[in-house]
């Protein structure tokens, strides 16, 4: 595809045209690619940070403001489920709208409504400015992806898409150690107020260093009923994966909302041929590669997120960690993943993404297997080894898949590509959290009660064993109150033993996924379209 000239919305003396390397910058710092990358990264870390950080913070919202567990639960699906319903939309909006107001506006939104948060006496106020912080993040994450593109000449994006990859997975991996440290040391309130001067910091920058760029032939129209089936669509299928665990896979309203999203997925896709200006061309998944890509996020997700959910319960739970503890444990993954970022862009850069993404996933899976030997009584170099190979796999997936998404699709709907990134992430990542936590829940069901018998324990009732199933799927041994410190230690020990049971599985599944991915990989090759950003002109 050929570069398209742009508009630069900033005035016409803020840029020169771009000399044969790329895009270069304005006067002054007004569209360094560098610079951009930057500020790009302060509003992305908000977003990241608060996918894990909260988690830590939920015992404390719930003991300040009287909340139940439902309740709490709520605190983090209305984040994601916000998020991953208008993450398509939201790109759509930077194509049409451009790229640098639709970040600064997500930006001031999210800081604004995490600063609510903070000021909130009730949960439910809690949950409603948490939905907000969804919709303002999901404008801010595929406007980011497409000032990279716009401004990144091709031989240096994919070094600019791992550092971008390094900073998601940092954050996120970084998001249980600080929230440790806030709620430990100031208030759970603080867990949010900290993004109010890191959204400052971030709109001071964008105001000064971000260029518009709008794509020659972008969008002028809105496909409503295209927002409204497929945010419908989305809505029915994070919903159900977001309620059967209480409600049960075989329930009839679980099956009933999966239903509803596959007719509304199917709706939608026969309204695009129809109507003028689609929201997404389906023309878009003709590319192997762009499909390959968004399969391979939801994979890598399904693996990564689903596999490490158990692995803050193994910690605090079994080990019994402080949530500190329990973060510094997670370094390695942090390390590797803040190392191998950039080294997986200039290793993409030089050999293509098909190697890098296959090595990625079948390191993942290694890691997955591996985490499925840990024991009750595993040390931490061991723990540490299978954490580390982890973040290793991980990081090329990140920057990879990244590129193959974005970069084979063209300038004109780079906000739609990476908000199809961002989408398959969040889709990957609550399904795999919901289909191992099904797996989890079977074994412990199917083992808990074996176990305890063979412990020579008093038989439960169903209604006990009901109870003790849920404790023990998270970790906790189901001790009452005033039990024999011999006893006690019996259900620990049977109740450590089965949850062991249960994850071993979950992750043996995650490292299976991660092996059908290697697949997917081969079906992946550099962007057809990467360099439409790399010679941009500014008018």
């Amino acid at each position: 595809m050929t570069s398209q000239t742009t508009i630069d919305k900033a005035g016409p003396g803020d840029a020169t045209p771009p000399g044969a390397s790329g895009t270069t910058p304005g006067k002054g710092l007004r569209g360094h690619p560098w610079f951009t990358l930057v500020t790009v990264a302060v509003g992305v870390m908000m977003v990241a940070l608060d996918g894990t950080i909260v988690a830590i913070a939920n015992p404390a919202i719930a003991k300040d403001l009287g909340a139940t567990f439902a309740e709490v639960q709520w605190i983090t699906n209305a984040y994601f489920l916000a998020l991953a319903v208008s993450l398509i939309t939201a790109g759509k909006l930077g194509d049409r709208f451009g790229h640098r107001q639709t970040f600064l506006i997500g930006v001031v939104g999210f800081a604004a409504a995490s600063g609510a948060i903070g000021l909130s006496d009730s949960i439910a106020l809690v949950i409603i400015f948490r939905v907000f912080q969804g919709l303002f993040g999901a404008l801010l994450m595929p406007a980011a992806l497409g000032l990279l593109r716009a401004t990144f000449p091709a031989e240096k994006l994919n070094m600019a898409i791992g550092i971008w990859g390094m900073v998601i997975g940092a954050s996120t991996a970084g998001g249980p150690i600080l929230g440790g440290v806030l709620v430990e040391h100031v208030s759970w309130q603080s867990v949010f107020f900290i993004n109010v001067p890191v959204g400052v910091l971030a709109v001071a920058l964008g105001a000064w260093i971000l260029l518009d760029h709008r794509a020659k032939n972008a969008p002028r129209s809105f496909d409503l009923l295209g927002i409204a089936l497929l945010s419908g669509a989305m809505f029915c299928l994070v919903w159900a994966l977001i309620k059967a665990p209480e409600w049960g896979w075989g329930a009839g309203s679980t099956w009933g909302f999966v239903f509803a999203s596959v007719a509304g997925f199917a709706a939608f896709a026969v309204w695009e041929t129809k109507v003028k200006e689609p929201l997404i061309p389906l023309a878009l998944f003709r590319s192997v590669p762009l499909s390959a890509g968004v399969v391979l996020m939801v994979l890598m997700a399904i693996a990564f997120m689903g596999g490490l959910f158990f692995v803050t319960f193994y910690l605090q739970n079994v080990h019994g960690m402080s949530p500190v503890d329990a973060g510094l444990h997670l370094l390695p993954l942090t390390g590797m993943m803040i190392v191998g970022s950039p080294l997986a862009g200039v290793m993409i850069t030089k050999v293509g993404p098909r190697i890098p993404l296959a090595g990625g996933m079948a390191f993942t899976a290694l890691a997955m297997y591996g985490m499925s030997t840990l024991e009750t009584d595993t040390g931490s170099g061991v723990m540490s080894l299978w954490f580390a190979l982890l973040g290793f796999g991980l990081a090329p997936v990140m920057v990879g898949a990244t590129e193959v998404i974005v970069g084979n699709a063209p300038l004109e709907l780079s906000g739609v590509a990476g908000g199809l990134q961002q989408a398959a992430m969040q889709v990957g990542g609550s399904l795999g959290t919901a289909v191992l936590g099904a797996v989890m829940a079977s074994k412990v069901d199917s083992d808990l009660e074996g176990n305890w018998a063979k412990a020579g324990l008093p038989p439960l009732t169903p209604e006990q064993a009901g109870q003790a199933s849920e404790a023990v799927q998270v970790g906790v041994a189901p001790v009452a109150e005033g039990t024999p410190a011999a006893i006690a230690a019996k259900i620990t020990d049977v109740a450590h033993d089965t949850f062991i049971s249960g994850m071993s599985l979950a992750s043996l599944v995650a490292a299976g996924v991660a092996a059908v991915a290697v697949l997917v990989a081969f079906l992946t090759k550099r962007g057809a379209n990467a360099e439409a950003g790399a010679g941009v002109g500014h008018i």
